[in-house]
């Protein structure tokens, strides 16, 4: 496996993203389009097709985003411990999440400073992930 770094980090999972996302797409535009070609004796059932095809973007954009929040609470909980660890005290309280899952790339020796750096100059998550000199993986997010 490649050694992960700012250009390779992002995790695609092909099932989802290539496959379930775009077929969901195509499913609501086909609903929708025989929903607004039916006729009043089919009006009912190119409704429910629709209403179906609505729910499973929903569920698909739940089913995504409930791990994420999930995770999202779990690096912040762990960086803030590697900053207290590193330095005995907490990370800064105006740092945002994104920044903080950012920041969870930095090497140990680059972290508290780039932290403090990031909540100084308000960066964004991709300038952060731009300033790290010592790239440290993360291969367990999804």
């Amino acid at each position: 496996m490649e050694k992960q770094n700012f250009k390779n980090h992002v995790r695609i999972v092909k099932g989802f993203h290539r496959l379930a996302v775009p077929l969901n797409l195509v499913i609501l535009i086909g609903s929708l389009v025989n929903l607004f070609r039916s006729s009043e004796e089919n009006l009912y059932s190119a409704s429910l097709i629709c209403a179906i095809s609505f729910l499973l973007m929903l569920l698909a954009w739940y089913i995504r985003t409930f791990p994420l929040k999930a995770q999202d609470r779990a690096i912040r909980a762990e960086e803030n411990f590697r900053h207290f660890i590193l330095t005995g005290k907490v990370l800064p309280a105006g740092l945002r999440l994104s920044q903080i899952i950012a920041l969870r790339f930095a090497s140990d020796e680059e972290f508290p400073a780039l932290a403090e750096r990031a909540l100084r100059e308000k960066m964004g998550n991709k300038s952060i992930k731009k300033a790290i000199q010592q790239w440290r993986e993360d291969n367990d997010r999804v």
